[in-house]
């Protein structure tokens, strides 16, 4: 027979909590994916600040051009109007002073540089040039929070947003221009009222962003206005949302971990703990405590787990502290007929006179067939458990089966010497739930019992009474009742109290214990009592079988 291994706590640590504790990290960490997800959208959540940025620009420079138009253009040839650089670049640098973050440049025709805002003209005629102001410097802390998350989300897959940044390391600072002619030719054709924006990350970590308009007159285009700006406003708005998240992503990686914790302590654990103490009951480490009193005190589901367990360990130990003393008599009942026969067999031997030769192998002849109805009944009360289990309970009417047993006792009594069955029903048909076969093993048992101490020409009575859920079956005869003592014990196994006269062995006292198995496993309940007179004499035996109604 092969060795079963022995059930260790770490087998059960190894089978039970490591796939709980993945799957509660799984529905843990749910909430960090939909963060991540979140993430993928700040493409466009910046798509929309570029977008609204370029929006505001283009129109700053749509009235720049305007501007221009009407006040630095002169008229000498109607047809080829020229700007004026004297005009433009101190009316540039007046509409540009509210925005001290933006450039505007005025180009020619030819792609010269007509005007510069960020030109100034000092004393003595020098010409010197401001460039953007320089975006405020962030804290290390903030820098490298800013890095790691840039780091982070190049990892991510993200959607082509509508308009493009140049992050290449040749990206064109504030002194970019573009090529004006090719600018002038697209406007000039009509094929383009607005030309593509230009934005572009330079080496300083700058966000400027470009828009180029034409300037008319006339209908004629005279040059472009190149407009750049920083949008500090966007990466503002950007690393603050990026703070957020990296926030929201901080305190949900707490709120998991300390779930999970949670979870594991209240969960994971417990269970740990009930398959511990079922290794334990499997090795045989204590008969009763073996489930933990704290995990039987919860009002939860590992609760109701830790006392099923513990009740299914007492169920058990009950059943085998049964099944042992169920051999122990059984093996007592088999060796009192054993033990005549040997005894037979010695003396028969010895002796020679043939009367005392026949005597002893009568008795060698009664008790094997003692012991055949002893097996028989063993072997039917041993069986009777597997069955009850499997069985099915059904809706079964038991006054036909108690009128066929009545009728099958009258076509078999002596009428002069043999009790007489007497049934009382309160109707055609009283169901009850049971199974059938068994209910009428019950019935024959307690009628045979009955015939047993009933005296001749006795009564009998099996009655059929309602008791509100339960139907009751009444059993009754007028023998000498049973001892007050003993009205529990004629139940016990092998228990055998017979009336006067009746031959040794005939009966091996399993039947009313095969009983009481039978109504118990069918939900129902079997007492005896005696029944008295009005002085109080006892003058029979009544049975009571309670079983669901149907």
């Amino acid at each position: 027979m092969p060795q079963l291994k022995p059930a260790t706590p770490d087998r059960f640590r190894r089978r039970l909590v490591s796939p709980l504790l993945r799957r509660i990290l799984l529905v843990n960490a749910l909430p960090l994916a939909l963060l991540v997800v979140a993430l993928l959208y700040l493409d466009q959540y910046q798509n929309g600040l570029l977008e609204a940025q370029v929006g505001a620009l283009r129109e700053q420079a749509k009235v720049f051009a305007g501007a221009m138009g009407e006040s630095a253009v002169r008229s000498i040839d109607p047809d080829n109007p020229k700007l004026v650089a004297e005009i433009a670049q101190p009316l540039l640098r007046r509409l540009t002073d509210p925005t001290p973050d933006a450039q505007a440049k005025l180009y020619g025709p030819d792609g010269t540089v007509v005007a510069d805002s960020r030109v100034r003209e000092g004393p003595g005629g020098i010409i010197s040039t401001e460039p953007l102001p320089p975006a405020p410097e962030q804290t290390p802390v903030l820098a490298t929070i800013t890095a790691l998350y840039d780091t982070v989300l190049s990892w991510l897959p993200h959607q082509r947003p509508a308009t493009q940044v140049d992050v290449t390391p040749g990206a064109g600072g504030p002194e970019w221009q573009p090529d004006v002619k090719e600018e002038l030719r697209l406007t000039s054709s009509g094929k383009s009222t607005d030309t593509p924006p230009y934005i572009r990350r330079t080496r300083d970590n700058r966000l400027l962003v470009t828009v180029a308009v034409p300037v008319e007159r006339d209908r004629h285009t005279v040059g472009i206005v190149l407009l750049t700006r920083e949008a500090r406003e966007v990466d503002a708005s950007l690393f603050t949302v990026r703070l957020s998240i990296l926030a929201l992503f901080g305190l949900a990686l707490v709120l998991t971990v300390l779930l999970s914790w949670y979870l594991s302590l209240t969960i994971a654990r417990p269970i740990l703990r009930l398959a511990v103490a079922a290794a334990g009951m499997r090795e045989g480490q204590g008969r009763t405590g073996s489930v933990p009193d704290s995990l039987m005190a919860r009002n939860d589901e590992v609760g109701a787990l830790a006392n099923a367990l513990a009740d299914s360990a007492s169920a058990l130990w009950e059943r085998m502290d049964a099944i042992e003393r169920f051999a122990a008599d059984v093996a007592h009942e088999i060796k009192n007929p054993l033990s005549s026969i040997r005894s037979a067999i010695e003396t028969l031997r010895r002796i020679d006179d043939p009367a005392r030769q026949r005597q002893l192998l009568s008795i060698i002849g009664q008790d094997v067939m003692r012991l055949d109805r002893l097996i028989s009944d063993v072997s039917d009360a041993s069986r009777l458990d597997a069955e009850m289990s499997r069985a099915t309970a059904e809706r079964i009417d038991v006054v036909p089966i108690l009128r066929t047993l009545e009728e099958l006792d009258e076509a078999t009594r002596d009428m002069d010497n043999d009790p007489k069955l007497v049934v009382v029903t309160p109707g055609p048909e009283f169901a009850v739930w049971a199974v059938e076969d068994r209910l009428v093993q019950v019935l024959r048992n307690l009628i045979g019992n009955a015939h047993s101490f009933s005296p001749p020409r006795g009564r009998i009575g099996v009655e059929v009474r309602d008791a509100g859920d339960m139907g009751e079956l009444c059993v009754e005869d007028d023998g000498p009742g049973i001892p007050e003592p003993n009205l529990e014990h004629i139940f016990d196994r092998f228990y055998s109290e017979r009336p006067k006269g009746e031959s040794f062995g005939q009966h091996s006292g399993l039947g009313l214990s095969i009983s009481r198995q039978i109504v118990e496993a069918l939900h129902g309940h079997i007492s005896a009592e005696n029944r008295r007179d009005a002085a109080g004499k006892v003058i029979g035996a009544r049975f009571l079988v309670r079983l669901p109604k149907a």
